[in-house]
């Protein structure tokens, strides 16, 4: 099992497009990923769309992936890129 801290870098926080990204950048790897925020145990599935934006994780703030799988790490470098990318730096084509 692999865990990183990461800051929330768009300004929208985990919202909208970048909660988007997030979900559909974790569904590209065959793991189990969570999330929470990093002050907290209390992790939900990165997977779905809900469970991220019900997190309400804003700019600024930090928050814990935990990756399980042969490309947790790989997952989590592709994570971490996602939420600290400014939405208006990524390319999301």
């Amino acid at each position: 099992m692999n865990e990183r801290i990461v800051e929330i870098v768009p300004d929208a926080g985990l919202h909208a497009r970048p909660a988007s990204k997030f979900v559909e950048t974790v569904n590209e790897y065959d793991v189990t990923v969570k999330l929470g925020r990093a002050d907290s145990d209390d992790l939900v599935p990165a997977g779905s769309m809900i469970s991220i934006t019900s997190l309400g994780a804003k700019c600024g703030e930090e928050v814990r992936l935990v990756a399980e799988g042969d490309d947790a790490e790989s997952t989590l470098d592709a994570l971490e890129q996602v939420l600290t990318t400014p939405e208006g730096e990524r390319n999301d084509s």
